[in-house]
């Protein structure tokens, strides 16, 4: 049974949020999660640990779109957003202060897990990382740079 585009879209958007680099078969919509290798300190583990699914998207390597963790200035993209759109002027400015300082995830997060708006935040960013994939989709993006 195929997967609807939506299903698939928060899918790989999950696993690009936990970390993972994502591999799309659209003819078989299969999702092949493998863990951005700058994670291990070892590559003869990491090989080992995720020798089927690199085995596999090797095999297929035409088949498959990559889709990649973001880069640290996308997710301050999207932490800048987020700050853009809230209705808390006090929090904003507090978060607007933070981004423009040291450690901005670090300290960003902390300001959100202990406000009102954690919840927002997850549903902001998990928002943002779907459109994020759906232009990649959508664009063919995925398909000349982000290919194996």
């Amino acid at each position: 049974m195929e997967k609807r585009q939506s299903e698939i879209i928060k899918e790989i958007a999950q696993e690009l949020d936990c970390g993972f680099d994502c591999y799309y078969n659209s003819k078989t919509d299969e999702i092949v999660a493998i863990p951005n290798f700058s994670q291990f300190s070892d590559e003869d583990e990491f090989k080992e640990a995720f020798s089927d699914s690199l085995e596999k998207v090797e095999k297929y390597k035409a088949d498959f779109i990559k889709f990649e963790t973001l880069e640290s200035f996308e997710s301050f993209k999207i932490m800048e957003l987020f700050v853009e759109q809230l209705s808390d002027q006090n929090l904003k400015s507090e978060l607007e202060n933070t981004l423009a300082n040291k450690k901005p995830f670090q300290n960003f997060k902390h300001k959100i897990d202990h406000s009102e708006f954690r919840q927002s935040w997850f549903e902001f960013k998990k928002s943002e990382l779907e459109k994020i994939v759906e232009n990649q989709l959508d664009s063919g993006k995925a398909s000349a740079q982000h290919r194996i």
